[in-house]
């Protein structure tokens, strides 16, 4: 066993990209980097759960609460840009080590905060500290995976957030019977700490890169690339509406239309995050098997944004019977949106990976926190019952909002592919 660590290490000294044998990359690329982009989205998606807990511990209204959770999307989406520059510059490596050891700052000041300012300015920290965990993923399995294996590893990198996300639920909330609140984000900055280390000690880092410097231009150019101009058209704003909804909304649905306890609610997201698990798996292998079929990624993404939003629409129209069933799909049909990395990682140049990767978080997230925001808002137009429940009302009209949000995108797509079919007859 220690002679074959040993010849591991080795082999990960070894700095060629391409040149790595499967089980180093598993143990030295993909294994550090899936447990920091684990913590992230158990941190990112924590609140659906604690959300009681922290309404109680500062007296939050449900603006507050979109707000504040809102806050790790900001910070995340603030620091796209320059983790972007740095990852292409540095290497994902030495960014992604440096940055978990400031998200378990962030996390350890959210365990001893005790006011709402406190919280919001903690949970940005956190936000700053995590935001670069799945595009260095991103970038480091791009430099030591080959292009044609890209959308099953991140399909398992994505597998590895979900699995975080269901941590946050279950878990989370059987936790709460032996510690206090408090107590989980210790232990979760403790995990921050352990994971900057893995990193720092294990990833081997590639030879330094020709990187274009960084002039505002280069956004231009990678807005206006015709692959990332085209995914983000049909993709994006669903992809907003997955994360800002998954990560709170669901689980006040859930606990308010529903009515279910919140032992009920802790149960039905654990499986709606681990769904994610197996969704994600799905489409990396799913893209991989039509890329051999001659069958697009987008015209993949296409059809399951469609199927998004029918899941959608049992929320809007209050599809009573299957209300567990809707929290479940809504996850694991929304998986579809992480094509988004895989078809910009496939299509951008070697040098501009790091930077179009993060520009593209980078929208997503500055939507995800609007839509987290804007929800509560919505909310907040309707007075709540004496239970603290808001009327199904409330929420057909937030989700009424969303859809009609994403509708003109996978419009537009379908009738430029008519249009398209039309000219090749």
């Amino acid at each position: 066993m220690q002679r074959a660590w040993t010849r591991i290490l080795w082999a990960g000294r070894q700095r060629v990209p391409g040149e790595l044998p499967p089980l180093a990359v598993l143990c030295l690329v993909f294994l550090p980097f899936a447990l920091g982009h684990y913590l992230s989205c158990l941190l990112r998606t924590i609140n659906a759960v604690l959300a009681p807990q922290l309404v109680a511990a500062a007296a939050l209204t449900p603006a507050q609460l979109g707000l504040l959770t809102s806050a790790y999307f900001f910070a995340f989406a603030a620091a796209q840009l320059p983790v972007g520059l740095a990852l292409d510059r540095f290497g994902p490596r030495r960014v992604q080590g440096v940055m978990l050891l400031v998200a378990a700052t962030g996390t350890l000041a959210f365990a001893g905060s005790g006011t709402f300012a406190q919280m919001v300015s903690a949970r940005t920290v956190m936000g700053l500290g995590l935001a670069g965990c799945f595009m260095a993923a991103v970038k480091a399995v791009s430099t030591w995976i080959s292009p044609a294996r890209l959308p099953s590893v991140q399909g398992y990198m994505i597998a590895a957030g979900g699995l975080g996300a269901a941590s946050s639920t279950l878990p989370v909330q059987l936790a709460l019977h032996h510690m206090d609140w408090r107590w989980v984000f210790i232990w979760l900055a403790a995990a921050c700490v352990l994971a900057a280390v893995a990193i720092l000690l294990l990833a081997p880092t590639p030879p330094p890169a020709q990187a274009r410097p960084f002039h505002r231009r280069m956004l231009v150019e990678i807005a206006q690339h015709p692959a990332f101009r085209e995914v983000a058209a049909l993709v994006l704003v669903p992809h907003m509406v997955f994360f800002g909804v998954q990560g709170l909304w669901i689980g006040r649905w859930l606990h308010d239309v529903a009515k279910l306890d919140e032992r009920a609610v802790a149960w039905l997201l654990y499986l709606s995050m681990a769904a994610v698990i197996f969704g994600a798996i799905a489409v990396g292998m799913i893209t991989e098997w039509a890329a051999r079929h001659g069958v697009p990624p987008l015209t993949l993404a296409s059809v399951g944004v469609a199927v998004f939003i029918v899941v959608q629409s049992g929320f809007l129209f209050g599809w009573a019977p299957t209300f567990p069933m809707l929290s479940v799909m809504f996850t694991l049909v929304g998986t579809i949106t992480g094509i988004e990395y895989a078809i910009v990682a496939q299509s951008m140049p070697r040098t501009l990976t790091g930077r179009a990767s993060t520009f593209l978080n980078l929208l997503i997230f500055l939507g995800a926190s609007a839509v987290q925001a804007g929800f509560g808002v919505v909310l907040s137009m309707w007075q709540p019952d004496a239970a603290n429940r808001f009327p199904a009302a409330a929420y057909q009209a937030a989700f009424g909002v969303l859809i009609a949000a994403q509708l003109p995108g996978l419009c537009c797509f379908v009738l430029r592919q008519r249009r398209l079919v039309r000219g090749t007859l």
